[in-house]
């Protein structure tokens, strides 16, 4: 399976002292979904190497439905590339909004962290094949703009 939904309302014990959830809690359950994840597709224990910008479009409130979806959006020879959407919004309405998005990369390691094959993900879909090509498009500009070395 190449993705995942978590799904769970906002508690009290999320919020910081204007009354919204947390950023870093929101960072967690970014880690969190990758994470599961990464290792349902791996089928072994999975570190995160990295975490995309992170830009949060508005605060998650106190009883929201909060849905983190992590689908993998590319794989390399050891990385998995996962690409992170978190919504939310009224569960009593179900309108839900994007709250941010970002691109996590994680990597399965043996029992002395040395990295293992990722295996290769092979798109299907329209849409998961739009998504590879753009995160595709993204490492290789990254990559050109590394200084040679």
């Amino acid at each position: 399976m190449s993705s995942i939904t978590l799904r769970f309302l906002a508690e009290p014990s999320t919020v910081n002292f204007g009354g919204k959830v947390h950023g870093g809690t929101v960072m967690k359950w970014i880690d969190e979904a990758g994470y599961a994840c990464a290792t349902r597709w791996a089928r072994r224990y999975c570190v995160t190497v990295s975490v995309g910008s992170i830009r949060f479009q508005r605060p998650i409130m106190i009883g929201d439905l909060v849905e983190v979806e992590a689908r993998l959006a590319y794989t390399g020879k050891t990385s998995m590339n996962i690409s992170v959407e978190v919504r939310s919004g009224d569960i009593k309405t179900g309108k839900m909004e994007i709250i941010t998005e970002c691109l996590v990369v994680f990597v399965a390691v043996d029992a002395d962290g040395k990295p293992l094959e990722a295996g290769t993900w092979l798109p299907e879909t329209p849409g998961d094949i739009a998504l590879a090509q753009r995160v595709k498009a993204h490492l290789d500009m990254a990559r050109s703009m590394q200084p040679a070395g």
